[in-house]
């Protein structure tokens, strides 16, 4: 292995970016007979340390394709992260008799890890879920060149460009255009700075008198339910439950195996079945 790949201390692009970028760029590049070499030995005898070269040569444009997502406005160490995982899958996957050279091979794999982060953090609520809206959405991005909404001719060829309907479209763009809004208002904020939290437009029912009649009658229908269910227990099964659910200082199994003169499975199964019949007589 060339004696050049060993920073390995700054192998970490989050503990200091610059000197990560700078580390990486040292990084000598293979050749085709060199990475040849190293993929076979990898794919046809499974060596380490060949994986970790071809890895470590390709680091750097993984930092060249997570400088194409800065616009996210997420941390580009995050996004080499990612980037650098879908490296690592694209290595072990190689198989050097294709006839194509790696960083050909593992750019859908660094950006599709890549894209994967971006979806989960770029909003707190998904703006893409399915495979057509992701593809939608980062075409999307790339497509819009200035901040203004698109025009009806626009849209329309963003939607025959991708196989889509215009209507996906303008849904798309109106997510990318919204924004992260707390449902309480801002901490210390008085009433005329929050008034327009979500929190404040939800009906209160608490006080509604159908609704706390309501709860009050199914309250008391449950509670006669399990009075009336205990009640159909026998004596032995009711001291079971009360003593492992309705304690405050809750017996074990083995206590009460040692109350009854049975075993702690013994009790366990009693427990069990007059857990059932009260499930039971409650549902009925």
């Amino acid at each position: 292995m060339s004696k050049s790949i060993q920073p390995v201390d700054q192998m970490v692009p989050g503990a200091n970016l610059a000197a990560y970028v700078q580390a990486v760029s040292a990084i000598p590049m293979l050749s085709v007979e060199r990475e040849k070499e190293l993929a076979e030995a990898l794919y046809y005898s499974e060596n380490v340390e060949a994986a970790r070269e071809l890895v470590m040569s390709h680091l750097r444009f993984v930092v060249h394709i997570a400088r194409s997502y800065s616009g996210y406005g997420l941390a580009e160490a995050d996004l080499i992260q990612e980037g650098n995982v879908g490296l690592m899958k694209a290595v072990k996957r190689f198989n050097p008799e294709k006839g194509v050279r790696l960083v050909s091979f593992a750019v859908h794999w660094i950006k599709a890890e890549m894209h994967e982060y971006i979806l989960k953090n770029w909003r707190i609520v998904k703006v893409a879920t399915t495979k057509a809206q992701r593809k939608l959405f980062f075409n999307l991005r790339s497509a819009k060149k200035t901040l203004a909404w698109l025009s009806a001719q626009e849209a329309q060829s963003v939607a025959d460009d991708l196989g889509v309907d215009i209507k996906e479209v303008h849904r798309m763009e109106g997510r990318l255009s919204s924004r992260d809004v707390g449902f309480d208002g801002p901490v210390g904020a008085d009433d005329e700075d929050s008034w327009q939290a979500p929190q404040y437009f939800l009906e209160d029912h608490s006080g509604d008198p159908s609704e706390l009649l309501e709860n009050s009658d199914w309250q008391e229908s449950s509670e006669n339910q399990l009075h009336a269910a205990l009640a159909d227990l026998d004596e032995r099964s009711r001291d079971i439950l009360a003593q492992r659910w309705l304690a405050e200082k809750k017996a074990t199994l083995h206590e009460l195996a040692d109350h009854y003169g049975v075993s702690a499975e013994r009790i366990r199964q009693l427990e069990q079945n007059a857990m059932k019949k009260l499930r039971t007589a409650i549902a009925a």
